[in-house]
């Protein structure tokens, strides 16, 4: 197959997802909110959003600027186009969770409002709606910008294997870590806003005051619903966006070092770019498989666009490859069926992290009845309980990720594992359109509570929320299993782009860098979770004061300021969320440069391993004792002013930066770690001869 005529067909599998947002976009627009209550918080919940993300991307533009120039000058000749490549990746990745966020606003109203007029089934049908935009808008503009950056490259610079090798995927890599770089921030930024909402709307409005989560009288409330759009739909959105690029970018660096022929290294290289528009048509056709009648579970019918989505694109992917590989056998082990079998082992051990993140973190599952239970006994046992809830499910996700790499390496080499990553992905559209229709469900049980619709709505909307806080741990299970692939196959790609071949794990430099590697993720975390704790203490003393000085807030005599608590999410956010971003961009290069090409090694190998694990423990843990806390809400034998009640409260405070914070944003660290480390290989390979 010709390169343009594969990068044309997969601009046109780009066009065809942003086509989709587009309509979604039009008709979700067009439904009608008639409820003045539902318009005057929406309003308020979109223009915080707003301001938010538009004061945040204000912040990063001089760092954005400064690495585009560190690219440009640091490199030679044609490689001086990263910084334009990498400018690029943060420009799409930008736009990706803006548009997310920015329609996610619109559809929560009008859910609350379709579950009023229409039921469960209408309500489902426009929060998808609402995800759907989000999760076709990335994987569109993240095709078209890879064919932005492959196709203007391959005219200025040619098709040949070094001009390929050498140039042109390197450009990709740039546009790779742009997006990740977007992606840290996003993630961090917005975990803090919502989390300090969130912290200081529990504690001082259901523990202190008594009072309902989404009770229009707590002061943070409206915070708390704009960070739900500005931390779990733009930061969700940026966050797999990159891992989407990177697992991309990664197979293809791999196929071109395949030891094969020149004409199937070529096939190979474009092989991962074509899974993900086959995926993206899989995606959209799962969609209209997400149907839901009064009678129906709406978590069945999620399942079905999801599961749906993911046969299809197994059975049009065997096509795909079919078509551009053929039958035979090769010696290199790359033919077809073994090709085929790593991408599918990449997608089932998707689902099967899935299905246990779901087991650990699910309502009703086991483990989250045994902290309900725990919360008999106070605070402490509660996060005791929570604390081993966590830590009991990183050991079967692991063994998921290490059967999913052994057996696609098994399969295929190197090059089975970067396949398998994509194809952990290549359904993404339809997976994150389920994941931020969670936030989407959530606004929209806040404003019916606000709005005081009647008590059949809000029961719509919780069930729609129930379910989206189990497809949002799905979410950050699928995440964290396309983190680990996707370091593996940049740690991989690192390796030969640095013309390290072989790397003596006994040596001095490798077991530093492992160390040092080793705790990153635990300093990371530590920062993250601190500027949590600072950002919610200023929203906890800002909430008590205006319950202490307007006392007519909580007769509901007097409106509270939610203006003013808004404002306290976004300064601490943007004030804290650089410290984190900054570890995972500069100790890469301090090492690289003062430590050597093994020691960075050595670090990689070193972050991913820790940072997988406490990634999935933080996010399940945090997961578990939020969906303990909604059990015991719903239990008449606890009741809401019960001790337990408030013990199962304390649990979900502490799970919140774990979950939306420190755990999702480890998984941009240790791709970020990797990508910076690939984007500088030239130069530190210059710099140590």
């Amino acid at each position: 197959m010709e390169i343009n005529t594969a990068l044309f067909l997969v601009l046109l599998g780009g066009a065809l997802a942003l086509g989709y947002a587009f309509l979604k976009t039009r008709w979700i627009y067009a439904q009608q909110v008639e409820h003045p209550v539902l318009q005057e918080v929406s309003g308020y919940i979109a223009q915080g959003a707003m301001a938010f993300m538009s004061r945040e991307y204000k912040v990063l533009s001089p760092f954005v600027l400064a690495v585009a120039l560190f690219l440009a000058l640091g490199n030679q000749g044609a490689l001086r186009w990263q910084g334009a490549a990498f400018l690029l990746g943060c420009l799409a990745s930008g736009l990706a969770g803006l548009q997310g966020m920015r329609v996610a606003t619109a559809a929560n109203a009008r859910t609350a409002q379709a579950a009023k007029d229409r039921g469960l089934g209408a309500a489902l049908h426009v929060a998808f709606s609402g995800g759907s935009v989000m999760g076709m808008s990335v994987v569109g503009l993240a095709l078209l910008g890879l064919f932005l950056v492959f196709y203007l490259s391959i005219q200025a610079f040619g098709q040949t294997e070094d001009s390929l090798r050498q140039i042109i995927l390197p450009l990709g890599t740039a546009f790779s870590l742009g997006a990740s770089s977007i992606a840290l921030f996003s993630r961090v930024g917005g975990g803090i806003f919502t989390k300090a909402a969130d912290v200081g709307a529990d504690l001082v409005g259901k523990v202190e005051a008594g009072i309902p989560e989404d009770d229009p009288r707590n002061p943070a409330t409206i915070a708390d619903n704009v960070g739900d759009n500005v931390g779990d739909v733009a930061g969700m959105g940026a966050d797999l966006f990159e891992s989407y690029v990177g697992s991309i970018v990664g197979a293809m660096i791999l196929g071109m070092a395949v030891p094969a022929s020149p004409e199937l290294r070529l096939k190979l290289m474009l092989l991962p770019l074509l899974i993900a528009a086959v995926g993206i048509l899989a995606s959209v056709l799962g969609t209209f498989l997400v149907r839901a009648s009064k009678s129906d579970k709406p978590q069945r019918a999620l399942n079905a666009g999801t599961l749906g989505a993911a046969g299809l694109a197994t059975v049009l992917v065997f096509l795909l490859m079919y078509l551009l590989l053929g039958e035979g056998t090769d010696n290199q082990g790359v033919g077809l069926y073994r090709v085929f079998g790593a991408t599918v082992t990449g997608l089932v051990a998707g689902v099967i992290i899935g299905q246990i993140t779901e087991y650990y973190t699910g309502t009703n599952k086991r483990p989250v009845r045994e902290i309900v239970s725990a919360s008999e006994t106070g605070s402490a046992t509660t996060i005791i309980s929570g604390i081993g809830v966590g830590m009991r499910s990183a050991f079967p996700t692991v063994l998921v990720i290490a059967a999913g790499i052994y057996g696609s390496y098994w399969l295929a080499g190197l090059y089975g594992v970067g396949v398998a990553a994509v194809g952990m992905l290549m359904t993404l559209g339809i997976q994150l359109a389920v994941d931020a229709y969670g936030p989407i469900a959530d606004n929209a049980g806040g404003l019916a509570e606000m709005a005081e619709l009647p008590r059949g709505v809000r029961k719509i909307t919780d069930s729609l929320d129930a379910v989206g806080n189990t497809t949002a741990a799905i979410g950050k299970g699928f995440a964290i299993g396309s983190a680990a692939l996707t370091a593996i196959i940049l740690l991989s790609s690192f390796r030969d782009q640095a013309g390290l071949l072989r790397v003596d794990i006994t040596s001095a430099d490798v077991l530093v860098g492992v160390l040092i590697g080793g705790v990153i993720p635990f300093l990371f975390s530590a920062l993250a979770m601190g500027a949590v704790g600072k950002a919610a203490h200023e929203m906890i003393a800002e909430v008590r004061r205006q319950f202490r000085t307007m006392p007519g807030i909580l007769t509901g005599e007097e409106k509270p300021d939610y203006r003013r608590c808004i404002d306290i999410s976004t300064r601490s956010a943007l004030r804290e969320m650089l410290a984190p971003g900054l570890i995972a961009l500069i100790t890469p290069v301090l090492v690289g440069f003062l430590g050597g090409i093994a020691m960075l090694i050595g670090l990689l190998t070193g972050v991913t391993v820790a940072g997988v694990a406490l990634a999935i423990f933080l996010s399940n843990a945090g997961g578990a004792w939020d969906n303990a806390k909604k059990m015991a809400e719903s239990d008449d034998s606890l009741g809401k002013g019960s001790e337990a009640y408030k013990a199962a409260v304390v649990g979900d405070t502490v799970g919140d930066p774990f979950k939306d914070t420190a755990g999702p944003a480890l998984n941009i660290l240790i791709k970020l770690m990797s990508m910076v480390s690939l984007v500088i290989a030239p130069m530190l390979q210059a710099y140590w001869g």
